[in-house]
């Protein structure tokens, strides 16, 4: 079966097709509930994130013009309603800073397809730690992340959320995929980090690896640095660490929406969507 594509939706749903916009409310809560979640580190505030947000959607999308894409659009609605909640949560911080409980509640959604209780409780483990290593991202490079290496927008449509430039969406962006990856590195049995004191000769392969992923080095650098990592084992390792990190990102854009948040969000937009008029 061919999914019909976010365009045909939309402009059903402008036209008052409430099945077209059930379809698409149900198509992005994944994204927008992991971005509250990572965000705002409680799953009470990304589900109110959550149904803000498609609440937002379902008012507004007549308004919707095509400007952005779908995708930015939301996010950067949910965005503000994630800085809303973490300027109510300012006086409360033992809330957002029990990051060992969040982790555990999220590494409990997603499901672990490898055998074994102890391959199990390792990937467990190493969720529980990339949880952690977000978290502790300052929220100007954590949704940077989040958006860019979990959720897979591109860096110009990160930088329309958070409207800032290119420029700093990949400097923040360097930054922050450098940090969670020093913070992982115990648990992807590298041993000790080596990057901190390379030798002399080595070139700053960490930030280099992250900037030719963002197509910002030359074809003529990359073949250089492709050159030392042949002859240098400690760099190449640095790079597999770094790779094996972005991986572990990736993967979080598969943690589903649990159940309970799903039903109550499902019941609030039935209601909201019988009694409003949308169209």
């Amino acid at each position: 079966m061919v999914e019909t594509n976010d365009e045909t939706l939309i402009a059903a749903a402008r036209d008052g097709d409430q099945e077209a916009l059930e379809t698409l409310l149900v198509r992005y809560q994944p994204r927008v509930f992991r971005f509250g979640m990572k965000m705002c580190g409680d799953e009470e505030d990304a589900k109110d994130v959550l149904q803000e947000t498609l609440f937002a959607m379902a008012r507004s999308v007549r308004d919707f013009r095509g400007a952005s894409s779908l995708s930015t659009w939301l996010y950067t609605i949910a965005r503000s309603f994630c800085i809303k909640k973490r300027r109510r949560s300012q006086l409360a911080p033992a809330r957002e800073q029990s990051l060992d409980t969040v982790a555990a509640e999220e590494s409990a959604q997603v499901p672990d397809p490898r055998p074994g209780p102890e391959q199990d409780m390792a990937g467990r483990q190493i969720e529980a730690a990339l949880s952690r290593a977000i978290a502790a991202l300052d929220p100007m490079y954590r949704e940077v992340l989040v958006l860019r290496d979990i959720e897979g927008l591109t860096a110009p449509e990160v930088a329309e959320v958070l409207s800032i430039g290119v420029d700093a969406v990949k400097s923040r962006l360097h930054r922050a995929r450098l940090a969670v990856r020093a913070a992982l590195l115990p648990h992807l049995g590298r041993g000790p980090d080596k990057s901190a004191s390379p030798d002399q000769r080595c070139p700053d392969v960490l930030t280099l690896f992250s900037r030719h992923l963002e197509g910002e080095i030359s074809a003529d650098l990359c073949a250089r640095m492709e050159s030392h990592l042949d002859g240098c084992a400690r760099c190449r390792d640095s790079c597999e660490s770094l790779k094996q990190t972005l991986a572990l990102c990736h993967a979080e854009s598969t943690a589903p929406v649990p159940a309970a948040v799903q039903e109550s969000v499902r019941q609030s937009l039935k209601q909201l969507l019988a009694t409003e008029r949308l169209t």
